[in-house]
């Protein structure tokens, strides 16, 4: 369905000037004059495969000198420049060219003449294609051998290919070299000039259909077509004190449209994919959490992520790939080298966490109001994860999940601090598998619970699954909880020993709800603490610890989606000033990036450095970060449906600056509501058999001295 790759490694920085266009599995990084250098982390991509390496156009034998870049669509963007004609005097001669992604690329390039005077130039398009794997290239380290590909030069075009792979570029009135386009421009005074040149990739002998087909206009093209859909179903926002927040969610909304995946042979099941650039793929975790705080924009992505990870979900034991009945994957991925990826296959399934976050998924889009007959098809998944949790997850009977690599190619580590070092003890000892992590137990928790409310929805009986998750939450806070210390473990180690460090990891125990509540205050005040919480969000490894490094990937640098969950985490149990204060700091934090939270960034304190320091190699935009914002207003508006009970809990939490602040046209129960807060809250457009609850909500804990705005009808 898509294209997806492993991530092991150290991917190269992109430069400040870099653009990114991105259309489903399709997508461009290049520069920002619109150029595409051979020489980097840049290219033209489908299905993991470089299909443009190189893209440089000239005019008389010079590149045209950069003016800016207009931006448009997610899959549209515009290069202007002039061309300066041997430099003799100002230039008269605009070139604008218009970049389209999807199922390789279009370039439309209009010469504009503003002189007195014809103008004759030879425009040239210097075009070269490796074929190299995605994976190679986000790591520079593409093999010399990838410098040497077929090319022929035909009457309809340049054929370029490698192996199975292949690119055929082409446009109107050229002349075709092995490795260029020319084309001999009369450009009239004061008139212009265009012409439009495709680069369609070429799959086992199959020419890709055209996403922009050449005998139709732009507007009327399919992925134009999917962007006003998204703009004109999604949730209005109205935001009257608070303008930065409310770019900070249109931001967010039109991040999360690009970052949609269609399979084309299930086009009703669109996913998230993971992030762009190097991440446009279905990932297990990633896509699960995404689509879930996605929730009040479109129910039908955690929807169809739900309904894809089903159909790809785990039947065999395969060691490899880490394949195991009722798994959920991993990552998905179909490069041209499928031996590059994690396992040797295109679709790898070493994750701890995953298969009980599909559950927890499943229960969420229940609660939402997905549907009865959706959910029935989804409940046997559900089980069988389930069973993955008892016979695969819990490796030594101990009523724990644990993780531990199949295979010398898989993942070291398997929760979402999967880079090698991502779990270790107070003093900086890397902890070894297998590996107990403290959020995968909350969500087995959460898992079980989820898994009772679809029992009582079929109309079964839940004690079962109650049993189970209460019988869970006993154990792990028995045996996690270091009462010397005051604190959680992150995990337990192979040897059963606590690994001490203090992380961000808890709060996601906070969010599932396996905390115990007398512990509850003291996980609250570390996670808030000096050496955890930056002004900007909660670091993923306190300042104190022996592996701090606030320029770590997973070691001290502040995650937005972790810090989304921790806020909801910390409103769960009741400590609503300490979630408006962490909401407001990642608010700020992605106002100071222009709207758009970044995958991660430094762990610098906010005292120290007055802007948020990027992580070099971040990802953006990125689809957990770009729910973040989202699920943060949900958090603060403490909007949590029970459509099977027919209730709706709304109890408003927002912090005075957001006020007043209404939303539209959200998606619940199969209706479209209104919402508006300010000194009150009105709600309108729920169905007739649906109530708002004005409580705090079912499982979150009510503290004294609270204040909410009144309710009116």
């Amino acid at each position: 369905m898509t294209g997806g790759w492993a991530f092991e490694g150290h991917p190269t920085a992109l430069s400040g000037g870099t653009v990114t266009l991105v259309n489903g599995t399709s997508f461009c990084v290049c520069g920002h004059d619109g150029e595409i250098h051979a020489n980097g982390p840049q290219g033209t991509f489908f299905m993991d495969t470089r299909i443009v390496s190189c893209w440089r156009v000239r005019i008389d034998g010079a590149p045209a000198e950069p003016i800016t870049t207009v931006p448009a669509e997610p899959f549209r963007t515009t290069f202007l420049g002039r061309a300066l004609l041997g430099r003799r005097g100002e230039s008269s001669l605009l070139v604008e060219r218009t970049r389209y992604i999807g199922a390789g690329m279009r370039e439309d390039v209009v010469l504009r003449n503003y002189g007195p005077q014809d103008v004759s130039v030879t425009l040239t398009v210097h075009v070269q294609a490796d074929f190299a794997d995605l994976f190679e290239v986000k790591e520079d380290r593409v093999r010399a051998d990838h410098r040497r590909h077929g090319a022929e030069a035909r009457e309809d075009g340049l054929a370029l290919s490698r192996g199975s792979r292949g690119v055929r570029v082409s446009a109107d009135h050229a002349e075709y070299d092995l490795d260029r386009l020319t084309f001999q421009a009369l450009v009239p005074a004061r008139g212009e000039w265009s012409t439009r040149v495709t680069a369609r990739p070429v799959v086992d002998g199959e020419l890709a259909p055209a996403l922009f087909p050449l005998d139709q206009p732009v507007e009327q093209s399919a992925p134009m077509a999917r962007a006003r859909q998204w703009h004109e179903m999604g949730p209005v926002l109205r935001v009257f004190g608070a303008p930065a927040l409310m770019r900070t969610l249109q931001q967010s909304r039109e991040d999360l449209g690009a970052l949609r995946i269609f399979d084309p042979e299930r086009p009703q099941d669109t996913v998230i994919a993971a992030g762009a650039p190097w991440f446009m793929t279905l990932f297990g975790r990633d896509s699960i959490l995404s689509s879930l705080m996605a929730l009040p924009i479109d129910p039908t992505l955690a929807l169809g992520t739900a309904q894809t990870l089903a159909r790809h979900q785990g039947t065999t034991v395969e060691q490899n790939s880490e394949e195991e009945p009722g798994r959920i994957l991993h990552e998905i991925r179909f490069g041209a080298d499928s031996s590059l990826a994690l396992g040797g296959r295109n679709v790898y399934y070493g994750t701890a966490d995953a298969t009980p976050l599909f559950v927890m998924l499943l229960g969420e889009l229940s609660r939402w109001g997905i549907g009865d007959d959706r959910m029935a098809a989804l409940l046997p998944h559900a089980d069988r994860a389930l069973e993955w949790v008892d016979r695969y997850g819990d490796r030594d009977g101990d009523g724990f999940v644990e993780y531990h690599r199949a295979t010398e190619r898989g993942l070291v580590n398997q929760g979402w601090k999967d880079s090698w070092d991502g779990v270790n003890f107070a003093d900086g000892t890397i902890a070894r598998s297998p590996i107990a992590l403290c959020e995968v137990q909350g969500y087995v928790y959460a898992a079980f619970r989820a898994r009772a409310c679809l029992a009582r929805v079929a109309g079964d009986d839940p004690k079962y699954w109650e049993d189970r998750a209460q019988a869970l939450k006993e154990r792990f806070n028995e045996a996690f909880w270091l009462p010397e210390l005051g604190r959680y473990a992150v995990a337990l180690d192979h040897a059963k020993r606590p690994v001490d460090s203090v992380t961000s990891n808890i709060g996601h125990c906070l969010w599932t709800g396996i905390v115990d509540e007398d512990k509850a205050g003291q996980v609250a005040e570390s996670l808030m603490s000096e050496e955890m919480f930056t002004g900007w969000g909660v670091r993923t490894l306190a300042s104190g610890m022996g592996a701090y490094n606030p320029m770590s990937y997973h070691n001290g640098s502040v995650w937005p989606h972790d810090s989304t969950l921790v806020a909801a985490g910390l409103m769960r149990y009741g400590f609503v000033e300490h979630a408006q204060r962490l909401a407001s700091a990642l608010y700020d934090a992605a106002e100071a990036f222009g709207g758009r939270l970044p995958e991660l960034l430094c762990g610098f304190d906010r005292s120290e450095y007055a802007q948020p320091v990027p992580y070099p190699t971040s990802c953006s935009p990125q689809a957990w970060a770009s729910a973040s914002p989202v699920h943060l207003l949900r958090v603060l508006l403490r909007l949590e449906p029970a459509v099977p009970d027919r209730t709706v809990w709304l109890a408003p939490a927002l912090p005075d600056r957001f006020l007043p602040i209404a939303l539209d046209n959200v998606p619940l129960a199969g209706a479209r509501v209104t919402v508006e807060v300010d000194s009150e809250v009105r709600v309108a457009g729920l169905p007739t058999e649906m109530v708002f609850s004005k409580d705090v909500p079912a499982g979150f804990v009510a503290r004294a001295g609270e204040t909410r705005p009144e309710w009116t009808n």
